[in-house]
């Protein structure tokens, strides 16, 4: 035995070859532009973002894609009103603008930086696979005269610029180290990594950061940062961001829920989470508001979070299942909420602001109904037990709340008092 230590009682074969040492990570939350790309989701009314805008700032989210204001008068009202409202709260993130290599996007996010008098980074983006420029019908010194012509003109405007090549995991080395070498040239500091078809496997994520780092290096320009831009086409997206992370970029994007075009962009709630649990985030962020983030995205687009959706599915921290449930349950009585929430998972609810939960099936031991009794404050008699126990045995599924109620005889009025006023 550990002793009084329990978190001895944990080998972790994730830390017995070391974690390459590197500086905390941040994150560009995508959702409220990239996200919205979706072919199924809607897009929030302002009032929604606004308050997305909040629980970004709360998640310590350090930038936001707040919209593409080229795309038209609604987009420029709420990257407006955005804009504003990072300026008059003193908002933490700074906003920034997807925008194409062209002059009308770049002079629309400075019509509402210089509006707002807040600094709004530009990410100008542009092709760069074969295919999209066999395609596209593009050569080589129309993208660099493209490039250079826009960023020069968002330095004339006093923007900064994150520089972004659309499917660089699918590019040659020789395309890539011309447009971000010119992208250096014409001041671009920050410089976004993109698998915009979530082509590329992590020893492909590993090989494509070691070449931009090599890349940045190489050109002696100072103080230039390294952006990893990934999707979930092929189910890779968190893998790969995390391999990019341990590959040495310095900053993330991803959408809450995984929403955004196709299959959708790396999914920033399971990011914050694995971050948080690897040691690559600072650990000063408080993310017991991730749930309300989640909740409020599913809402606000109308996406359904999957019952056994990690973490924040309500499925993620409930079981019905006798023996997992008697070992949360015992661990529960050691009064240990450490090794509760840990003895039959793999992620600390409360560190995100849930817990366990212990639910009665037809799985369940007597032990699942004496805790879900006890838990609410009602006696664990025999004959309640005994009558609730009878039940789910001859069920189908999970027994839903008002129905161990109801073997009850009925919620007690204080509960249903307490019920009501719970927010839905």
């Amino acid at each position: 035995m550990p002793g009084d230590d329990t978190r001895a009682l944990i080998y972790d074969w994730n830390e017995v070859e070391p974690r390459p040492a590197r500086a905390w990570v941040t994150l560009d939350d995508e959702t409220l532009r990239d996200g919205l790309q979706s072919p199924s989701v809607h897009d929030p009314a302002i009032e929604d973002k606004l308050e997305l805008l909040h629980l970004m700032e709360a998640l310590g989210m350090a930038t936001a894609d707040v919209g593409l204001p080229a795309a038209g008068p609604r987009a420029v009202a709420d990257v407006t009103r955005l804009v504003e409202e990072v300026r008059d709260a003193k908002l933490r993130l700074r906003p920034n603008c997807a925008g194409r290599t062209v002059p009308g996007d770049v002079e629309a996010i400075a019509r509402i930086s210089q509006a707002t008098g807040v600094k709004i980074a530009c990410a100008l983006f542009i092709g760069s696979s074969e295919i999209r420029k066999y395609t596209e019908d593009w050569d080589e010194a129309r993208m660099l005269a493209t490039v250079r012509a826009s960023l020069d003109l968002a330095a004339r405007e006093g923007l900064e610029v994150m520089f972004v090549t659309e499917d660089t995991a699918r590019a040659r080395p020789e395309t890539i180290d011309l447009l971000y070498r010119t992208a250096l040239d014409h001041g671009a500091r920050r410089l976004v990594i993109c698998d915009t078809v979530g082509h590329i496997e992590p020893r492909g994520v590993h090989a494509l950061v070691r070449h931009m780092r090599g890349l940045v290096a190489a050109s002696g320009v100072a103080g230039v940062k390294l952006d990893w831009h990934g999707h979930n086409d092929r189910g890779l997206g968190l893998v790969n961001a995390l391999a990019a992370v341990e590959a040495g970029v310095d900053q993330v994007h991803g959408c809450a829920l995984g929403i955004g075009e196709r299959c959708g962009n790396t999914a920033t709630d399971q990011l914050l989470v694995n971050l948080r649990l690897m040691g690559y985030l600072d650990p000063a962020i408080d993310l017991t508001a991730l749930p309300r983030y989640v909740e409020k995205v599913s809402a606000a687009c109308r996406v359904p979070i999957p019952r056994n959706y990690p973490v924040v599915g309500p499925d993620a921290f409930e079981t019905a299942t006798g023996v997992h449930a008697a070992a949360v349950i015992k661990a529960f009585k050691k009064g240990d909420t450490w090794l509760a929430n840990r003895v039959y998972s793999g992620v600390p609810a409360d560190e995100f602001g849930l817990e366990q939960r212990i639910a009665i099936g037809p799985m369940s031991g007597r032990s699942n109904v004496q805790f879900w009794l006890e838990r609410r404050g009602v006696e664990a008699t025999t004959e309640a037990v005994d009558r609730i126990f009878e039940a789910a045995k001859r069920s189908a599924r999970t027994l839903e709340e008002d129905e161990v109620w109801a073997l009850l005889g009925g919620r007690p009025a204080q509960t249903r008092a307490a019920k009501a006023t719970q927010p839905a």
